[in-house]
C-alpha cells in the first residue's frame, strides 16, 4: 500500500537559518562599506519582500539575489555583487543554524508510515544547505521549493509533484501560507506553535482549534502576517490539528 505524504515547512517549524542574525547584518554590512550609503537597508530589502507579498508575488518575495540585485540598482551601484547563496553556506554552521527541538530528526524517523517531504518558500540554494548541517536532508524523500515548481505556498499548485490523493497533511508555523493552503486542498491542516496558551495545551490535539485562548492567538498571528494586506480572518485560517512540539504530532500519529 502506498504511503500518505505528510509535508513540512522548514523555517519556524523544524529549524533556524541563519539569515536573521547572520546573512542579512552582512548584506547590510557590505552595502554600506563599498557605497558609504546611510539608508536604512535592511528596512529597504523588508519593504520590497513585503511588498511583494501585498502583491501576492510570493515565488518572487523570497528571491532575495533578486531583490538585493534591484536595491543596488536603485541605489546607483548595480557593479556590486554579493552571492547570497555564498554567505548561507558560509553561516550555516553551528549554532548559528539549529533544529528547533532536539529531539526533531529521531522524531520525524519514526513518522514510518508515512512519506514525508518539505514544502518551503525559502529556494533550495538557501535551505539545503542548512538542511545538510543540521542533518535534515536525510530524513525528507523530496524538498520542495518555489524556483522548481513556479508556486510558492500558499498556493498548493507548490505540491502538483505529489498526487492530491496520496497527501495527507501539512504541518507548518504560519496560518497565511500553511494552514490556509492545507485546508484549500483539503489535506490535514496542522499548525505548530511553541508558545500555546496552557488552556490549548491542556487539550486533545485535534480539539485545541476550538479552544478561546487558541482562537485569539491565531487572529492575532493572522493579522500580523498580513499586516500590509486587508485580508478578513475566516474558517480558512483555523488548522485542523494544532500542535506544540513535533515530538507530540508523532505520538498524535503512530
Amino acid at each position: 500500500m502506498t504511503k500518505k505524504w505528510l509535508t513540512f515547512d522548514l523555517d519556524g517549524t523544524l529549524m533556524q537559518n541563519p539569515f536573521g542574525k547572520w546573512v542579512f547584518p552582512e548584506i547590510v554590512s557590505l552595502i554600506k562599506k563599498e557605497m558609504n550609503e546611510e539608508a536604512d537597508i535592511m528596512g529597504l530589502i523588508i519593504d520590497e519582500h513585503e511588498r511583494r507579498m501585498s502583491q501576492n508575488r510570493v515565488l518572487e518575495a523570497y528571491d532575495w539575489d533578486n531583490i538585493v540585485e534591484d536595491l543596488l540598482f536603485e541605489l546607483g551601484n548595480s557593479s556590486l555583487k554579493i552571492d547570497i547563496e555564498c554567505l548561507v553556506h558560509k553561516h550555516s554552521v553551528s549554532p548559528k543554524v539549529h533544529l528547533l527541538e532536539e529531539n526533531i530528526i529521531e522524531s520525524l524517523k519514526l513518522l514510518e508510515g508515512y512519506s514525508l517531504a518539505v514544502a518551503t518558500n525559502g529556494y533550495l540554494k538557501y535551505q539545503l544547505p542548512v538542511m545538510k548541517e543540521i542533518g535534515l536532508d536525510s530524513v525528507f524523500d523530496e524538498i520542495i521549493t518555489p524556483e522548481q515548481t513556479g508556486y510558492a505556498k500558499p498556493n498548493y499548485k507548490i505540491l502538483n509533484s505529489l498526487k492530491k490523493e496520496e497527501l495527507y497533511g501539512h504541518v507548518g508555523d504560519r496560518i497565511d501560507h500553511d494552514i490556509v493552503m492545507a485546508n484549500k486542498m483539503g489535506i490535514t491542516s496542522i499548525f505548530i506553535n511553541r508558545n500555546l496558551p496552557f488552556s490549548t495545551r491542556s487539550l486533545p490535539v485535534d480539539e485545541r482549534n476550538k479552544d478561546k485562548a487558541f482562537l485569539e492567538l491565531c487572529k492575532e498571528k493572522w493579522y500580523k502576517e498580513n499586516s500590509k494586506r486587508h485580508v478578513p480572518f475566516t474558517e480558512e485560517c483555523i488548522p485542523d490539528k494544532v500542535i506544540y512540539s513535533i515530538g507530540e504530532l508523532v505520538v498524535s500519529l503512530v
